[in-house]
């Protein structure tokens, strides 16, 4: 008995035991739960807290912003009631001033009509006065009067005239005597004569055979090549070597004179030989003007101008030497500028390039004074050398002292005794064809071949010809020429319309 009672008791006591443990447990068990629903709730203020701060700097940006934007609104606004304030006034002073003007104006207006009036009252009175004294009309005083006044103020004023125009012009051909005396004393130039034939001499005449070669095989492929004409007559030991291009021939001659020195003569060896040559004559004419340049002090020039300088040395006209013409202007022109105040050395550069063309004329065609300003142009040379080359030939006015100086230097060169040479037949009858096609032409009146052949002036019907027709035949004409007339340079077409109006009184 006991014992179920012990056991009893004991089985009361761990059920309450037990129950005591899970009341703990269940109670321990919520409020693990309650913390963690307190820690998310936590969180979830924390995370409000922080949207709610972003919220309220994002907010108080944007009114930072309207603010800056309001702000500058209102700063454009005054500024433009400030500007408009300020052309308000400055419309009213402009006002005030154009009323102020206006003011001067009319009494200056005034002031001229007293005057005027005045100065009409003096007249009035002196012609009465001399009507009173002379017993003439008041328009006969008055005509007496204004033809006097005429009278004396034209003899004073032609007098005057007359005066510094005979100062004028005795100074100036005293000061240009001068000039021009001191720039031809102080320069001596020596004149070479060029001929159209080169001599080349032989070491026996079989090498005239070897010369023409087989068929002719030989002396075709020299012409061809060397673009002469190359005479084998029966002249002993001698061939003659023709051609008007002063290079080409120099350039045959040599050629020839390796030809025969070495022995060997056919077409391979003669174009091998060709190449030699002309690749010396290269560097030949280079050196020849890279010298003359250093002789006159005028580095640095392009290239291309210097090879063309020292290519002229094969140039001619009318049988003067071009680079002993060119060389010649050059030290004239620096003389004469000189002696007027101008730049030497850029009249010494001028003169040295106012023909270069004349290097290129023979392979290009056309006029040299193109030509020249075309290259120097290309190559950056001063205006004044340009404007020299197109003034020297009439195409503009010189517009410089060293322009005017060239102009003058080559008219001497040129013009000097001996200087140039042509023939007169063949001079006469270029003028002639020149005139000719001129006088073929309707409403023609007269034509005149004037300064060598270099130009020619036409006079046309006045009253049947218009000045648009005038220009037109002037170009027809010159067109005619170029393709009829040969000759050296270029010729200037002058059409003269003159319409002359005479009436008489009766």
């Amino acid at each position: 008995m006991l014992e179920i009672i012990a056991g009893t008791v004991g089985l009361a006591i761990g059920f309450f035991a037990c129950y005591i443990w899970l009341k703990n447990s269940h109670k321990n068990k919520f409020s693990h739960f309650e913390y963690e629903a307190k820690a998310k709730a936590k969180a979830i203020e924390n995370e409000a807290e922080l949207l709610l701060k972003d919220a309220n700097v994002k907010i108080k940006e944007q009114e930072i912003a309207l603010e800056a934007e309001f702000q500058k609104r209102v700063a454009k606004v005054e500024m433009r009631n400030r500007e408009l304030i300020l052309k308000t006034k400055e419309f009213k002073n402009k006002e005030e001033q154009y009323a102020l003007y206006e003011q001067n104006l009319q009494h200056k207006e005034q002031r001229l009509d007293a005057l005027e009036a005045e100065k009409k009252d003096q007249i009035a009175q002196l012609i009465d006065k001399m009507q009173n004294i002379a017993s003439i009309t008041k328009e006969e005083a008055k005509a007496y009067v204004l033809e006097k006044v005429e009278e004396q103020s034209r003899a004073e004023v032609a007098a005057i005239v007359r005066k510094y125009e005979q100062e004028a012009k005795y100074e100036g051909e005293r000061k240009a005597n001068y000039i021009l005396a001191q720039a031809t004393t102080r320069y001596a130039g020596e004149f070479a004569g060029e001929r159209l034939i080169n001599l080349v001499n032989l070491p026996s005449d079989e090498h005239k055979g070897r010369i023409i070669g087989k068929e002719g095989r030989n002396i075709k492929t020299l012409e061809m090549l060397l673009g002469v004409d190359i005479v084998v007559d029966e002249t002993p030991g001698v061939i003659l070597v023709s051609s008007f291009n002063l290079y080409r021939r120099a350039i045959a001659t040599r050629v020839i004179e390796l030809l025969v020195e070495d022995g060997r003569i056919h077409p391979g060896r003669i174009e091998e030989v060709h190449e030699k040559v002309q690749k010396e004559f290269e560097d030949k004419t280079y050196e020849e003007g890279e010298n003359i340049l250093i002789d006159l002090g005028l580095f640095p020039m392009h290239e291309e101008l210097v090879r063309l300088l020292g290519r002229m040395k094969y140039r001619a006209s009318y049988g003067q030497n071009a680079l002993a013409h060119t060389l010649e202007v050059a030290k004239l022109a620096r003389v004469m500028a000189a002696e007027m105040g101008g730049d030497e050395k850029l009249a010494l550069r001028a003169g040295l390039l106012h023909d270069i063309g004349k290097a290129l004329t023979q392979d290009l065609g056309g006029s040299h004074v193109d030509i020249g300003v075309e290259l120097c142009r290309k190559h950056g040379e001063h205006p004044s050398v340009i404007n020299a080359i197109l003034a020297h030939h009439g195409h503009e006015e010189p517009d410089s002292v060293e322009s005017a100086a060239v102009c003058a230097a080559d008219k001497l060169s040129a013009a000097r005794p001996g200087a140039r040479r042509e023939v007169m037949e063949t001079f006469i009858r270029r003028v002639k064809e020149v005139e000719e096609i001129a006088m073929s032409k309707p409403y023609v009146t007269q034509a005149y071949a004037i300064n060598a052949g270099r130009e020619i002036r036409i006079m046309v019907n006045a009253r049947k010809m218009s000045d648009n027709e005038a220009v037109l035949l002037s170009k027809e004409i010159a067109k005619e020429i170029q393709e009829k007339v040969q000759y050296p340079g270029e010729i200037k077409v002058n059409v003269i319309r003159e319409l002359r109006a005479t009436s008489y009184a009766k």
